[in-house]
């Protein structure tokens, strides 16, 4: 069902969205060591951000053992970050459904697992992208419990408070429109939805992991339309310091630096206005212009 009039804001929606590898604990020794050995080559090729052999090789692993929760989890984060990259909704649709299915299946085996909730949470709000309206808020609503759930069972997992800071921030946000189809068709707005809270969550993802030039971008852009131009500056100048790896790197270091510019000449004409305002009066030479008293109550 589609809302008429519904635009989503600008924070909703980064040009190709980038989901970071996330760092993963050593393969369960219980694990036989071929499986071991094909989990140390995933991560390897993870850190060396090839994604689509790394992806291959966790679906090697789950060929032999069906149920290996960190195969699973960690394909499904490969899939949402491999199909993010492509324009064709198809294509794109098709790992962001393969995403679900692996997270679910990694949600099966542990509910209360800070990676499986996360990996449910990301895939739901990729999904949300290709969503119609009503879809998208449905989406939203679902994914709220997984991506809690993951920072409280993840606290150092900075990819999950990014997440929650961004599904924040987008709630907090909804429009009129989307406002009345969720409390009349979905029950009500999901509780969460808060800005402040939101841009908190992104400083702990940016404390986590101050080198991501993802979650600087995001950060930095929050904080502009929060009107804090100052600390929006600030995520800016650090992330002019970080050396771009990837080809997503590099679209996203282009676009903190095209950010930057503008934010410095609104600083610059704030400091203007404030110098050419005249300084208020001290107290103590109102005084003098004060009538004073005798102790008869007469004024000299």
């Amino acid at each position: 069902m589609a809302l008429v009039g519904w635009t989503a804001p600008a924070f909703a929606q980064p040009v190709k969205p980038r989901v970071p590898a996330v760092r993963v604990a050593p393969p369960p020794a219980s694990d036989p060591p071929a499986v071991r050995v094909k989990l140390f080559q995933a991560a390897r090729l993870t850190n060396q951000f090839k994604d689509s052999e790394a992806l291959a090789v966790y679906q090697e692993v789950l060929s032999t053992v069906p149920n290996h929760y960190m195969a699973l989890w960690q394909a499904a984060v490969l899939s949402v970050r491999i199909g993010g990259r492509y324009s064709d909704e198809t294509r794109k649709a098709a790992y962001f459904d393969a995403a679900r299915q692996y997270a679910d299946r990694a949600l099966l085996l542990r509910p209360e697992g800070g990676e499986s909730n996360y990996a449910v949470a990301v895939a739901l709000f990729s999904q949300a992208t290709l969503y119609s309206a009503g879809a998208r808020l449905q989406a939203f609503r679902d994914l709220r419990s997984h991506v809690y759930l993951a920072t409280e069972k993840r606290p150092d997992m900075p990819e999950a408070w990014q997440l929650l800071g961004r599904w924040q921030y987008r709630v907090a946000h909804y429009n009129l429109l989307e406002r009345i189809y969720s409390k009349l068709v979905l029950g009500d707005v999901p509780d969460g939805g808060d800005s402040r809270e939101a841009m908190d969550d992104l400083e702990k993802a940016h404390r986590l992991a101050p080198n991501n030039l993802q979650f600087c971008y995001d950060l930095a852009r929050m904080c502009r339309y929060q009107g804090r131009r100052r600390r929006a500056i600030e995520v800016l100048r650090e992330a002019e310091k970080i050396p771009p790896i990837t080809s997503d790197d590099l679209v996203l270091s282009r676009l903190c630096r095209k950010m930057l510019p503008p934010l410095l000449r609104a600083a610059e004409r704030h400091q203007k206005r404030q110098a050419s305002q005249p300084a208020p009066a001290p107290e103590s030479a109102n005084i003098l212009h004060q009538p004073t008293e005798t102790t008869s109550g007469k004024q000299k």
